[in-house]
């Protein structure tokens, strides 16, 4: 078969295990991308030497920003589903498979930018008053923002201080977490419990903790524009994602003497 007609039976096939947000991505590289270049091609006529032709191509696309080429982890994010597509071709119809040998592109390891405690106390004391609650739940439990959007009161455990994380929001859908071992339980520390406890003033009514008036999940996207990066630019903070609370979760954790 064509391409564009066999990765279309592929995608089908598969899509039924794939989270909401994985068959975007995926959905996205076959358009933009991999149907443009390999459609009108038969799948056992791709070779190696297109397929890096193609990868080489990417790196000098534009980006949205204006800046050239498409980052590492972006360009494996594309090059990934065709992998797939080709060697499953390849099993299914008896041809050698031109992806041997071809590796993905290293992805430079982001940097770790926690904050202090000093700069976390700061956020947390200056931030708008309806999101000082959401941001020391944040900051000192070491929630995914999908955990922390999608968390709901049937998983907040007072009695034995725990959150369960079971479920999490992504792509304005809940779902299931990102991985088995993201399904787990967090202590919570004193100022965790003091901030959940005056939350559940606000939305114990709610199905969800931290929600809008009309009680459904909060966007993140949202919440990044209008509250995490204004805050930081109030108090002279570098621009950091809103990731970095995580990772200042973990990192005050290890200096108290946590076990990793």
């Amino acid at each position: 078969p064509f391409f564009n007609e066999f990765s279309e039976r592929w995608f089908i096939e598969n899509e039924v295990r794939w989270r909401t947000s994985h068959i975007l991505t995926v959905r996205n590289a076959l358009k933009k991308h991999l149907i443009p270049t390999f459609g009108e091609k038969l799948v056992n006529r791709v070779d190696k030497s297109e397929i890096l032709a193609f990868r080489s191509k990417l790196a000098k696309v534009k980006r949205s920003n204006g800046s050239e080429g498409l980052s590492a982890e972006r360009i494996n994010h594309i090059m990934t589903p065709l992998r797939m597509i080709l060697n499953e071709a390849a099993d299914r119809f008896g041809f050698m498979t031109p992806f041997r040998g071809i590796k993905s592109l290293r992805v430079p390891r982001t940097d770790v930018e926690p904050f202090t405690l000093g700069e976390v106390q700061q956020i947390i004391q200056t931030v708008r008053p309806d999101f000082k609650n959401y941001y020391t739940v944040k900051f000192f439990t070491g929630m995914r923002g999908g955990e922390i959007d999608g968390l709901q009161w049937k998983y907040v455990d007072f009695e034995r201080r725990q959150i369960l994380i079971r479920e999490t929001y992504v792509c304005d859908e809940m779902t299931i977490t990102k991985t088995d071992g993201s399904q787990r339980e967090i202590s919570m520390s004193q100022p965790v419990v003091e901030a959940l406890q005056a939350q559940h003033k606000v939305s114990g009514k709610h199905q969800f903790v931290f929600c809008n008036r009309e009680g459904n999940p909060l966007d993140g996207k949202n919440i990044r524009d209008r509250v995490w990066y204004p805050i930081l630019r109030r108090l002279n903070l570098q621009r950091r994602c809103p990731r970095q609370t995580r990772h200042t979760a973990a990192t005050l954790w290890l200096a108290a003497g946590e076990n990793p």
